[in-house]
């Protein structure tokens, strides 16, 4: 058989007609030819929804673990956010001897991992997390975290504690990282055999100078003032150790090194009585002058006094804020013990039980009276 044309036909085969597309049915640039037929998909949002919570918890250490501790415990499912330091100061302090409950002495990063261990025992919830902005203004109270994340908390325990202060010389600034140092736990094993100053006069001075002696071949502590403020069991091991030398009025003026490479050679140090100056070789720099308190996220919003420390009422953790409880050493500039944050950290928490069940019953009641 043959086609209409005259062509033969091939047997077992059928001939279709297609007609080509015109140019408005052609795909345009950027534009796929399944569009309309396969359903988009909305793109993934890169922000985490915000989280609502009972009690929120900002910064670690023996106030912050103890507060998740007493909070877990009565089932309000608290959230900590760690902070910068996680464990705070006790896990750059080695030897605690005075921490109750131990006949031996233990080591301060030991006692904050139990003290989390607890916590997350107990049910607590720990985020490796910063906050960097925090509106009190209203409750929820709202905290925004390096990540993105916003909490929305019903309650907020401020446990951010402090921070170790600098000389502000621009030597010492020079040198962080490189002979300087705030934390000889850190960095004291690599000033083995090697001469070290360490500059301060109270507890965190002595305790450095003490611990720099299992490692340094010579301490020098330098104290701008003709006594210490340390507590006296440690004065006098620090004065009848062999390797510590004592430098008193005197201040460090400038740190001395090279540049290439970098590294600290000595100090200036400038005497305090007739401003004569003097320097002193060595390997390494311990800045020991005391810590400031870590509430300027807070500035504005709570009350503080002349240094930085939050304000509470007087046998409280609570703040002018209702709701909102400082403990630990962002609000004691008198104890800054770990035994007393640990304290100050089961009160904070208990009131906000408190205020949470005052809350409820109040909500519980409304509709009640309607």
């Amino acid at each position: 058989m043959a086609t209409a044309d005259g062509r033969p036909r091939v047997a077992g085969k059928q001939h279709f007609h297609v007609d080509e597309p015109s140019n408005s049915q052609l795909p345009r640039l950027g534009q796929s030819r399944f569009d309309g037929i396969v359903p988009k998909l909305a793109p993934m949002s890169t922000t985490p929804e915000p989280r609502s919570v009972r009690c929120l918890i900002v910064g670690s250490g023996p106030a912050g673990y103890t507060a998740a501790i007493y909070a877990a415990r009565a089932l309000l499912n608290p959230v900590m956010i760690a902070g910068i330091q996680p464990g705070g100061q006790l896990t750059i302090t080695t030897d605690v001897e005075n921490y109750p409950g131990f006949a031996d002495v233990i080591q301060g990063p030991w006692l904050m991992e139990q003290m989390k261990a607890q916590a997350a025992h107990v049910g607590a919830e720990m985020v490796e997390d910063i906050v960097i902005e925090a509106d009190l203004s209203n409750r929820p109270f709202r905290l925004v975290c390096d990540s993105g994340q916003v909490w929305l908390a019903e309650t907020l325990i401020i446990a951010t504690g402090a921070q170790a202060k600098w000389l502000g010389l621009e030597s010492e600034a020079k040198f962080q990282g490189f002979g300087v140092s705030a934390c000889a736990t850190c960095d004291g094993f690599f000033y083995r055999n090697k001469a070290v100053v360490v500059a301060g006069g109270g507890n965190t001075a002595v305790e450095e100078a003490l611990y720099l002696t299992n490692f340094a071949s010579k301490v020098t502590l330098v104290h701008r003032r003709a006594e210490l403020r340390a507590e006296r069991i440690l004065q006098e091991r620090l004065f009848a150790h062999p390797k510590i030398e004592v430098i008193w009025d005197h201040a460090i003026d400038e740190v001395i090194g090279d540049s290439n490479p970098m590294g600290v050679t000595g100090v200036r140090l400038k005497s305090t009585a007739d401003g004569a100056t003097r320097e002193v070789a060595c390997d390494g720099v311990f800045i020991a002058i005391g810590h400031a308190p870590a509430s300027e996220l807070f500035k504005g919003q709570l009350e503080m006094d002349s240094a930085g420390y939050l304000k509470i009422r007087a046998g409280s953790a609570s703040t002018a804020i209702e709701g909102v409880y400082a403990a630990g050493d962002v609000t004691d500039d008198v104890y800054r013990q770990a035994v007393t944050a640990a304290g100050m950290g089961c009160m904070a928490a208990l009131e906000a039980v408190r205020f949470i069940a005052e809350q409820d019953h109040h909500k519980a009641q409304k509709p009640a009276a309607a």
